[in-house]
């Protein structure tokens, strides 16, 4: 499996986040450790933390970085608390972080995992290994909660039609696989001939950003890192659809002393002094080579901030 992972953005991240003095590096996301290989091999005087709650990405990750045992710390975490892991780790302030906000490989080329439509498996999609599942939500909710999820996590424009078929099936019985959920979703919405993209992307993306409270744990993530970093410290966020690429944006603009100005007369010392510099002035895209060799790498947007030396 490691050896089919293929990590996005490789040569931006790796130069993107060059540190200016040796410290530590956290790879808050490390999956199954690709970012992480690079990174320790491009700076051996670094040493790096990587967190994930997925237990079998850590297991897969700590297994390709036993080269770098020496030099690494993992930890199961969710990423939004890397400040408690930094404590509890007595970690010094990082020179860099690298938050990867996509699934793994393991993730998606597993069927019992449950994230992907291209294999039936169970209606899963945790990233860890609690909670309630994607199908406890489908079965569960009510509609009003489902039809949210679908509009403002997946922006699926017909997701009234599609909760009204998955009340009429789970009225009839449970929603348990990816196939079943998979096939309601096209019946639903038809098929587009000669459409690359398949009709229920939109669905499971929203199921798995709600069962994961992703944007929750980004919008928690982002200020206390850029906080935790040492002076001339590096942050570089890596997303994958437009919903997490807002808030990477305008957190870093706020936090960089950019945020829009509220209409009438200025108010002093109301803007927060800057705590960075943004150094991607737009994100950093993938390659048309790397989208050829990589398709999941097609949607992935790199932004990267400096913390400033003299900010508090």
């Amino acid at each position: 499996m490691a050896d089919l992972h293929q990590p996005v953005l490789l040569e931006e991240v790796v130069s993107g986040l060059q540190p200016l003095v040796p410290g530590l590096l956290v790879d808050v996301t490390i999956g199954l450790g690709g970012h992480a290989l690079a990174l320790l091999t491009a700076y051996p005087d670094c040493s790096l933390l990587g967190l994930d709650r997925d237990p079998q990405a850590l297991d897969h990750a700590g297994k390709r970085l036993d080269c770098f045992a020496g030099r690494t710390t993992l930890v199961c975490s969710p990423f939004a608390r890397m400040p408690e892991v930094l404590a509890a780790t007595d970690s010094p302030s990082p020179v860099a972080v690298l938050a990867d906000l996509g699934c793994s490989s393991l993730q998606l080329d597993s069927p019992d995992r449950g994230f992907s439509f291209s294999a039936d498996g169970p209606l899963d999609m945790r990233m860890g290994a609690s909670g309630p599942s994607a199908a406890d939500l489908v079965n569960t909710a009510e509609p009003e909660v489902l039809m949210r999820i679908l509009w403002d996590y997946g922006e699926e424009r017909r997701a009234r039609a599609i909760v009204r078929a998955l009340v009429r099936q789970r009225e009839a019985g449970l929603i348990e696989t990816t196939g079943e959920l998979s096939r309601l979703v096209q019946g639903v919405l038809g098929r587009r001939p000669g459409s690359k993209i398949h009709p229920a992307t939109r669905t499971f993306q929203a199921l798995r950003i709600a069962v994961n409270d992703e944007l929750g744990q980004l919008e928690a993530f982002l200020e206390p890192a850029v906080r935790a970093l040492a002076p001339e410290g590096k942050i570089g966020v890596i997303s994958f659809h437009s919903l997490e690429d807002r808030i990477v944006k305008h957190t870093l603009r706020r936090l960089a002393g950019k945020a829009p100005t509220p209409p009438g007369p200025p108010i002093p010392d109301q803007a927060p002094p800057a705590l960075i510099r943004i150094l991607t002035r737009r994100p950093i895209r993938p390659s048309d080579q790397e989208v050829e060799n990589n398709p999941r790498a097609r949607s992935a947007r790199l932004r990267i901030a400096q913390r400033l030396g003299d900010s508090g």
